[in-house]
């Protein structure tokens, strides 16, 4: 998957090597929810009961994998600062393929307008809900106040990767980013 592979590659690059069998785990969660980032231990939890589809788990990974950089490249307060917790709710909705055109069909949400935006902040509240105990406005109002930076973090793909093709595209753009400049 060229999402995952990126964001793989940029993990390493950044200092934070990942490696399959120590940073993943597959288990039973309750509820609804698909997976989680682990940061106490650095690992991605994959809830093997709730992923059906291989898209679906691409998704996943990648959405915990955009968190797992984010700790490694921000150093995240995810237990103190829900602020820090919306900012990369936001990347991960937003850089993840969560809030694709089919994905939101999918979920019976139209729109055209500003509708990127409206289906990553309704997303990262979700998340935030779904990890802390705090209050439906705690959570909206962190994400507002972080919106706009997070949203215009693209970092590593260095754009919205809106399909598959995109994600292939960043992908070679991230391997010869420092192409060019060791040429000088």
């Amino acid at each position: 998957d060229p999402y995952a592979q990126l964001l793989l590659e940029a993990l390493k690059q950044s200092g934070c090597t990942v490696f399959s069998d120590r940073h993943f785990s597959c288990e039973n969660c309750d509820g609804c929810v698909s997976g989680g980032f682990d940061a106490a231990t650095s690992q991605i939890v994959l809830c093997q009961n709730n992923i059906r589809q291989q898209s679906h788990m691409n998704r996943v990974v990648t959405h915990e994998l955009i968190h797992a950089f984010d700790h490694c490249r921000a150093h995240v307060d995810w237990f103190k600062n829900v602020k820090h917790l919306a900012c990369s709710e936001i990347r991960a909705a937003n850089l993840s393929g969560d809030c694709t055109l089919m994905n939101e069909i999918s979920r019976f949400k139209f729109g055209l307008k500003g509708h990127h935006q409206t289906c990553v902040r309704d997303r990262a509240i979700r998340s935030i809900l779904a990890v802390r105990k705090v209050s439906k406005e705690t959570a909206e109002k962190a994400v507002d106040e972080v919106f706009d930076a997070c949203f215009n973090d693209l970092e590593p793909f260095g754009r919205i990767p809106h399909s598959k093709a995109d994600a292939k595209r960043a992908y070679r753009d991230f391997q010869n980013r420092d192409r060019y400049n060791a040429n000088l």
